[in-house]
């Protein structure tokens, strides 16, 4: 057996602006053995400048914009954490955010972007869509256009800033207002004497002949006072809008200002290879950064180019070697202003030119961009060469990677038959022992739940995986009614040096404790090894004075859920390269919600509860409902956003098929929904069966805490012809 490489540097990127996308397309095609890659970005996709103007213009869908930082992330076997930043120590390599442990690292990048503030100007923040960052803006524009149906007369917009940036949205918006059947009044806004400054008088002229077409109104010369959430004030006078979007000032994160990196006007200065000049283990790229040697204006097309250079010398970097590129930025560049129908004003070197040939040009650079990071092909394991022995050919064709959490669990049946011959417990203090998901044992006058659970990695995050996997473990303690107690973690970590393992499982055990902390309970111990991949277990015990039990639902019970399923097709399809980022961020964000305020609900009136993991919903219930039956409605059952259409494109976790092998209780039609009910849930929510009396005094109080709560069926008495689990749907 190969030893695995271990992992000896850590390389983080901060941002996934346009120049990190691309570094994490190039490095998915040639990693570097021994480096830790990491993406840190708030949002699961960013959007892409150069589409923005056409999505305004109603050209493009909204999920067109995207670029998926969490498919790309997995490509190139980054780990992703979904957080800001809030400030880099560079002198003692450290990152930090608001709600987690600062991470390390060797070598850093930053391509953070920009912002369009402008705080000299009362009620900018409260009531201005910034043109920057664009996933906010592009966001809010969505949201725009479902509401002004709604308004009286002409909707308003009001552009803030006219250079080219700006002239685009304002033509665009004009444009879409128009397609949809209200005209609206257009305004542009500018402090200085003209539009577009930075283009060529030639450019200049056509745009205005478009503004003057389109019935853009112009207002140079203009300052604005006051914004307010019906009109802006502007050189004394008031101007009506519905909405505002800002386009003029670029602006540097008010957070790098207190990182300690030479700055210029809030931008990291960068040397002639992109890396900071008073840090050089720390790179920047695109608008964040103010190349020193030859200063250029903030424009994607720059972070583009720096891309192939920024990956060069950071590759180098991690090997301590000398960077081996110079960026040289081209003294100019094509650019194309869309004018809002499908056509465009092309300028460069002076000259300009206005025809819709130039919209076609650069509809086909926006998009085969785009297609170049979204085209990602899955890595397929190697086939197993030379003799096998009988039965590996058959469990290896077409085998799909191994999935992480309860994906990659033991199957019910082979777990029942291996079981099988375990003697009961001897002891009469042990109340509930092997064949349950947890051990009760009488306890003085209460019951103590004793649980153990532990996952392989499902996400390269080790503080979200901790988390995830905490909650996940906390879940029988909750479904049996209990008080969290104390926690023993075991955990195995990759190969890797020892500042990395330190650094990881400081990490893990910073957002482990910070759950168990909030659950009541404390981590008392635990034990570490070494081995081929990161996987986390927790020992926990919990105090109840009478645990909630399974097998004990009765006939007129209400069965209810407090977590959409689908964890298992998702965990699968993103592992695949399948499921949009969003909805994998969203996934992992539900697993990570803990259960135990719905748990002291539940605990008081149900006959019957449970957590929904690695059977599945069907398997779960079979336990929940022992001697009974069970009619559910397949409609009522909530389902995580992509869950249905992954499921449809056949995505199914590597534990469904023994799921599914499984004794048959459910009754369903034959479709992907059904096959829900057993996909594996990690981290799942409780299913508890209520008495019909008390529903909705459950109901009110879990709207009182703000959590969901589906009621999905109805526990019903046995019937011989019947399924124990029937499911039903009126679509």
């Amino acid at each position: 057996m190969q030893p695995s490489i271990p992992l000896t540097r850590d390389l983080v990127l901060i941002g996934g602006g346009h120049a990190h996308a691309l570094f994490l397309k190039m490095w998915g095609m040639r990693p570097l053995a021994g480096a830790r890659l990491t993406l840190i970005d708030p949002t699961p996709a960013t959007a892409y400048t150069g589409m923005l103007p056409g999505f305004v213009a109603g050209h493009y869908e909204r999920q067109a914009l995207d670029i998926d930082l969490v498919r790309l992330a997995r490509f190139a076997g980054a780990r992703v954490i979904l957080e800001a930043v809030t400030g880099i120590d560079p002198d003692a390599r450290r990152i930090s955010f608001k709600d987690r442990a600062p991470i390390r690292y060797d070598i850093a990048s930053l391509d953070v972007g920009a912002t369009g503030r402008m705080p000299d100007i009362e009620g900018f923040a409260e009531h201005v869509a910034r043109a920057k960052p664009l996933s906010d803006f592009a966001d809010r524009w969505s949201e725009f256009l479902q509401q002004f149906q709604t308004l009286n007369g002409k909707p308003r917009v009001a552009v803030i800033g006219a250079g080219a940036a700006g002239v685009e949205l304002a033509l665009a918006a004009d444009h879409r207002l128009k397609q949809m059947g209200r005209p609206g009044q257009v305004t542009l806004i500018e402090a200085r004497d003209q539009i577009a400054p930075e283009l060529s008088s030639a450019a200049r002229r056509a745009l205005l002949a478009a503004l003057k077409a389109a019935g853009v109104e112009i207002r140079t010369r203009c300052t604005v006072e006051q914004i307010t959430a019906n009109q802006l004030t502007l050189n004394g006078e008031t101007l009506a809008s519905d909405f505002v979007i800002g386009a003029a000032g670029v602006e540097a994160w008010p957070w790098i200002s207190d990182t300690g990196l030479a700055l210029e006007n809030g931008f990291v200065r960068v040397d002639q290879y992109l890396r900071s000049v008073s840090h050089p283990n720390l790179f920047a790229a695109g608008d964040c950064a103010h190349f020193d040697a030859d200063p250029r204006p903030k424009a994607g097309v720059y972070a583009v180019r720096a891309a192939p250079v920024l990956a060069d010398n950071i590759r180098a970097a991690l090997q301590d070697l000398s960077p081996p590129r110079r960026f040289k930025p081209q003294s100019d560049y094509l650019k194309l202003i869309s004018t809002g129908s499908r056509s465009a004003v092309a300028d460069k070197y002076g000259f300009a030119v206005s025809a819709k040939a130039f919209w076609g040009l650069k509809n086909s650079i926006d998009t085969d961009f785009m297609e170049r990071l979204s085209d990602l092909d899955q890595m397929k394991p190697d086939p197993p060469v030379g003799p096998m022995a009988a039965g590996v050919k058959k469990l290896t064709e077409n085998a799909q990677p191994l999935c992480g959490g309860c994906g990659s669990k033991t199957g019910r049946q082979a777990l029942s038959e291996g079981l099988a011959g375990m003697a009961a417990p001897g002891r009469s203090d042990v109340l509930v022992g092997s064949g349950d998901d947890a051990a009760v044992l009488k306890h003085g006058r209460q019951h103590q739940v004793i649980t153990t659970d532990h996952l392989r990695a499902f996400v390269d995050d080790p503080g979200l995986f901790a988390r995830i996997t905490a909650v996940h473990a906390l879940g029988d303690i909750w479904a049996s009614g209990a008080e969290p107690q104390a926690a023993v973690a075991t955990l195995i970590l990759p190969a890797m040096a020892d500042t990395l393992q330190a650094a990881m499982v400081a990490e893990i055990m910073d957002a482990a404790s910070a759950v168990f902390k909030d659950a009541g309970a404390d981590i008392v111990g635990g034990h570490t090894s070494t081995g081929a991949e990161l996987s986390l277990g927790f020992t926990i015990t919990g105090l109840a004075k009478a645990a909630v039990g399974q097998g004990s639902a009765l006939p007129g019970d209400v069965l209810v859920l407090t977590k959409p399923i689908g964890t298992g097709v998702i965990l699968a399809g993103e592992m695949a390269l399948k499921a949009r980022g969003r909805d994998a961020a969203k996934c992992w964000s539900t697993m990570a919600e803990p259960q135990g305020e719905p748990s002291a609900i539940l605990s008081q009136v149900a006959t019957a509860m449970t957590d929904v993991t690695g059977f599945g919903l069907a398997g779960h219930l079979n336990s929940l409902l022992g001697e009974q039956n069970a009619v559910i409605d397949l409609d009522a059952i909530p389902l995580l956003d992509g869950a249905l259409e992954l499921a449809d494109q056949g995505v199914r976790s590597t534990l469904f098929d023994a799921n599914q092998l499984a004794p048959k209780v459910l009754s369903a039609r034959p479709g992907s929904k059904a096959d829900l009910l057993i996909d594996p849930q990690t981290a799942g929510g409780l299913l508890a069966a209520v008495p019909a009396s008390k529903l909705d005094e459950v109901k009110a109080k879990f709207e009182k805490i703000g959590k969901p709560l589906w009621q999905i069926g109805t526990v019903v008495t046995p019937n011989s012809a019947a399924a124990k689990i029937t499911a039903t749907s009126a679509r």
